[in-house]
């Protein structure tokens, strides 16, 4: 079993239109609802590539009872309503914008001892832990990092997948692994990153510190990973259009799973699984959904570039 934790659930609302325009009123082709957060949109993904995976985090009586319709959840009823996101996907060219609600405050006092006692709980026997997305009010930042710690201390595999001072705080925890975006990665290390090849030597003082891994999401670029034994960047030939929202969430998916398994990582194949599975979602309209026979024929085609240190190019023939 692989646990998530989703601390800023949400309503997911995607609207389908032929082309957006701003400033007019115009038909919506369809519409799709569901329960959403970063990992409930994980735990979805894992339960398609066959792992099994149970959702806690914060949400409220009536989201609860929504969530356990679908997965097996395990949720602190700490919120007095739960968010909406909204997506507007457009058919023409396979584009989506997002609309992103900030969320409540947590209402109940000992909800945050409440959450750590529950994900101690349920990590005995667990594969893995992924911690990912945004906080509700009232709850502190170093929350994602105490999760962490309590998974590295029961010898189970962690991906934090959070942003900003949430990030910085987990970047903090020996053996995590750090999944940020290329605008994540830079509120942490410095806006000197400007593309894949930087990457290595911006997070190298991380490594040395302790972080297990860090895999960045750069989008139409891929991802690179940076780990003690080397750095590795992978892409696809050539990018997919479409809906990016989930791209991460399934990302993650495909790393926890791969870590999840023990044994000694083969980080350059846990990349090209997690770039193909990221691809596969990126062609869905609605995020926690992915195209598997996509993934089985994008996984083949996808390029692993081994990035070594600039000093030890130069020093190359």
């Amino acid at each position: 079993m692989i646990l998530t934790v989703t601390m800023n659930p949400a309503y997911d609302t995607t609207y389908r239109v032929e082309r957006l325009e701003r400033g007019v009123q115009q038909r919506v082709l369809s519409v799709q609802q569901r329960i959403g957060g970063k990992g409930i949109n994980v735990s979805r993904v894992l339960n398609q590539i066959g792992k099994y995976s149970r959702a806690t985090g914060f949400a409220d009586h009536m989201f609860a009872a929504a969530a356990e319709l679908e997965l097996p959840v395990d949720f602190v009823h700490a919120l007095p309503w739960v968010r909406r996101t909204v997506v507007i996907s457009e058919s023409e060219d396979g584009s989506a914008t997002g609309l992103w609600e900030p969320g409540p405050r947590v209402s109940e006092l000992h909800s945050v001892e409440q959450l750590r006692v529950r994900v101690s709980g349920l990590l005995p026997g667990s594969g893995g832990l992924v911690v990912s997305g945004s906080m509700p009010g009232g709850v502190t930042h170093s929350l994602p990092a105490d999760l962490a710690r309590i998974a590295v201390a029961a010898n189970v595999p962690v991906i934090c997948d959070v942003d900003g001072a949430a990030l910085r705080y987990a970047a903090e925890v020996p053996g995590v692994v750090l999944m940020p975006s290329l605008d994540e990665l830079r509120g942490l290390v410095g806006d000197d990153v400007t593309g894949p090849a930087d990457i290595p030597a911006a997070v190298q003082p991380l490594i040395a510190a302790g972080v297990r891994a860090l895999i960045a999401t750069l989008g139409a670029d891929g991802m690179v990973a940076v780990t003690a034994a080397g750095a590795w960047s992978a892409t696809l030939p050539e990018p997919l259009a479409g809906n990016s929202t989930g791209a991460g969430d399934a990302a993650a998916a495909a790393v926890i799973a791969a870590l999840s398994g023990g044994g000694a990582p083969d980080w350059p194949a846990i990349l090209v699984d997690a770039v193909a599975t990221s691809a596969a979602a990126v062609v869905i309209p609605v995020a926690g959904e992915i195209d598997r026979s996509l993934r089985e024929r994008l996984t083949p085609t996808v390029t692993v570039t081994e990035i070594r240190p600039a000093a030890q190019e130069a020093a190359s023939p």
